[in-house]
Parts: structure tokens; sequence; C-alpha cells
């Protein structure tokens, strides 16, 4: 695509940080014979050492697209968000972006801890490019949608981490960003706030905005983004479909994982993972997923065919429309014959509030075979019963030619 059609452009793109040298407590006659020696001049002329967190990043983000960043810990994802919002300047290379950014990085990050949290609010919000009337017009809806209460008036000292995440969510998204940036900081917020976080950021997506997400919570990148990159090593390693990018990272783990302790780049964030393994045939296939529910009881069938004789989990799990996992519930398989079968799984009064959800059900099986997934969507208005202390009842039928 055209680069001016995109929100964020990082063409070349390195970083690196200089090495700490380890200081040695020394003596003056320990000094000298380094001196005499000659051990001196050879470390100095060792020069500096780096570390290189980003190498060589090509990345466009066109605008109105949701994109879910990936990799392991120390890979350079939080590396990547601070350069295009400006935090770090790259080594190498250029970052352009188009439009006014947003960005929810480190927990509490631009708030001065003596400062009140209103006054932080005026002062975030100039710095992320609103005047001093804007900031005040939009004040009381900032305040209202924090549900912070009386602390607004005390120094953000006092804050929890719940209270820091939900002044940052609010003054990040009341500003009217055309680009919002998000470091996996939503992971401290209760229940009640991360649905109302996620609406907001639905409403963000509904108007076109460009939303660039680092999370660990793969399903989240699967469900509810337009596209993923994977960051390894420092480097791009794939961009695309998210459902495609999420299984290639999966199996490089997974070939990782297969490597000797001493050998696998498990071991080393900034070593690049082995490629993936290829996707074996699957010994087993989902081909159907049915829900029926009633008042007190949802009624959960997952048809399969078995190609070949297979130990597997069968797992079925009931998330939010937030992505969280509200239920879930996993049946230990294994199956000798081949043909299609069929599990059942009872869930008598499982409680769930009125709202939208989906039914996951998943084939987990040895690697290298992939992961097999359905989905289909439920709804429940008013809530589902009571709960109760019912565990799941599950029953499999055995493989018919």
């Amino acid at each position: 695509m055209s680069t001016s059609d995109a929100a964020i452009v990082l063409a070349g793109v390195a970083k690196h940080f200089k090495k700490t040298r380890r200081r040695e407590h020394t003596t003056l006659k320990t000094e000298l014979v380094r001196f005499i020696t000659g051990k001196k001049k050879r470390a100095e002329a060792g020069g500096d050492e780096y570390i290189e967190a980003l190498k060589q990043v090509d990345l466009v983000i066109p605008r109105g697209r949701t994109v879910g960043i990936i990799g392991r810990n120390g890979s350079g994802k939080s590396t990547l968000l601070k350069l295009i919002t400006g935090i770090y300047s790259p080594t190498l290379g250029t970052v352009k972006v188009n439009g006014r950014i947003s960005a929810l990085l480190d927990l509490g990050a631009g708030f001065h801890p003596d400062f009140t949290g209103r006054e932080n609010i005026l002062i975030n919000g100039i710095i992320l490019g609103m005047s001093r009337s804007e900031v005040k017009a939009r004040m009381q809806e900032i305040i209202d949608f924090a549900e912070i209460g009386d602390f607004i008036e005390e120094p953000v000292r006092t804050y929890s981490s719940g209270m820091f995440m939900r002044l940052a969510f609010a003054v990040a998204t009341h500003v009217d960003p055309e680009i919002l940036i998000i470091d996996e900081i939503l992971a401290v917020g209760d229940e009640h706030f991360g649905r109302k976080s996620k609406k907001r950021m639905d409403e963000f997506k509904r108007a076109g905005k460009t939303i660039v997400l680092v999370t660990h919570d793969l399903t989240t990148v699967q469900t509810w983004c337009d596209d993923a990159v994977w960051i390894d090593g420092g480097r791009v390693r794939e961009q695309g479909e998210p459902g495609a990018i999420i299984d290639s990272y999966r199996r490089a783990v997974a070939a990782a994982e297969t490597m000797s302790a001493e050998t696998t780049a498990l071991r080393a964030p900034g070593i690049e993972l082995p490629a993936p393994t290829q996707p074996a045939e699957p010994a087993v296939k989902l081909t159907e997923l049915d829900v029926q529910q009633a008042a007190s009881r949802i009624d959960v069938r997952v048809g399969f065919e078995v190609t070949a004789p297979a130990s597997f989990e069968l797992v079925v799990q009931v998330t939010d429309s937030a992505g969280r996992v509200r239920f879930a519930s996993t049946l230990p398989a294994s199956v000798q014959a081949v043909g299609k079968a069929r599990a059942k799984l009872a869930i008598d009064h499982p409680g769930f509030a009125a709202g939208k959800y989906s039914v996951v059900a998943q084939a987990l099986l040895p690697a290298p075979q992939p992961m097999q997934e359905l989905r289909t969507a439920l709804e429940f208005a008013p809530a589902v019963a009571e709960v109760k202390t019912t565990p799941p009842s599950w029953t499999l039928e055995p493989p018919s030619a």
C-alpha cells in the first residue's frame, strides 16, 4: 500500500542501547599495576558495547486499522511503541506518524506523583496537543469516565494501580486522538471498567481511528484486531491476518520447546525463535459446534472426525464481548477408533449476566499438529438462572464409521 495512506510508517528503524559497564572496586596499587602492564589502555580501547533492541524494522500501519503486536517478553514490542510515540529516537532509520497520537504505556507514565488527578488531567491534555480551554471543557467528562470519586483532588501517588489506569485511560481516550497506542495496561482494570474500556475502544474502531495494541492475550488479537504483527528478536517476523500470524507464533514456540534447555531461544529473549514447525495433518478435526440453551441449562455438542488414533484435550470456553473467559471446561480424550464422534457438555445453572458471548470449542493436539477451533455466538437476556455449584457434565460418544 502507499505510505501516504498510512497512519504510521517505520523505515529501516533500529534502536541500540549502550551496555552498562560493571564498575570494579580498585585501589591505587591495582590502578598503577594496570597502567604499567597496559591493561587499562586495552580496556579503554575496547569501546562501548550495545544491545540491539530493534534491528532494521520496516512496518506500515494503515489508517483506521486495529493492529495487535505479539511476541515474547524482551522481543522489542514496547521499544517499538516508544519509538512510535516519540519517547525514544531511532538509532537508525525514520519513524513517521500521521495524526494526533495518544498512548497508554507504562503505568503512571506522564503523571506527576505530587499533583492531583485534576492537575494531571490538565497537564497531560496539554502535552497531548490540546489547548487549556479544550482540556477544561472536557475535564468533567474525563473525571466521570475515570470513576475515582474524591480521589480526583488527591495526589496521584496515593492512587492504586487500578486508579492510575482508570485516569490514564480516561485522559488518553478523551483527547480526540487519531491514533491510540496501548501497551498491556488494561490488564490491571477490574471487570466493570474492563467492559467500559472495551466499549470505548469499540467506539474508536467504528469511528475509523487507528489502534495499536501490544498484548499477550492472543484471543483478543484474533477476535478483535484487523491485523497482527509478530516481533521476534528485534525484527518483524510476520505481519498479516491475525489467525495465521498467531498460528505461526505458536508453532515457533512449540519448536523452541522441543529444543534442549541449553540451546532453546526461550532462555534468551533477544534471540529469534526457530522456524515454525510445519503443521502436521491433525488426527482430529472439529466438524460441528451446536449450542442449545434453556432457562437454567446450556447444552454444548461438539462433533469431530478422528482419522487416526489420538490422545487430545477437548476444551469448551464461554467468552464475553471483551474476549475474557467466563467459563471453561476440559475433557481429556483418548480415541483409538477412526470415524465420526461427538462430545456433549451440560452446564447447569451457569449464572451468566445478560449480554453477548461466544462459545469456543478447541481440540488441543500434540505438536506439531495445529489446534482445531470452532466458535459460535450466544446471547443471554435476562441473566440465566442462579449460580449453583453443579459441576459441568461431559459425555463422549465413540467414533462410528
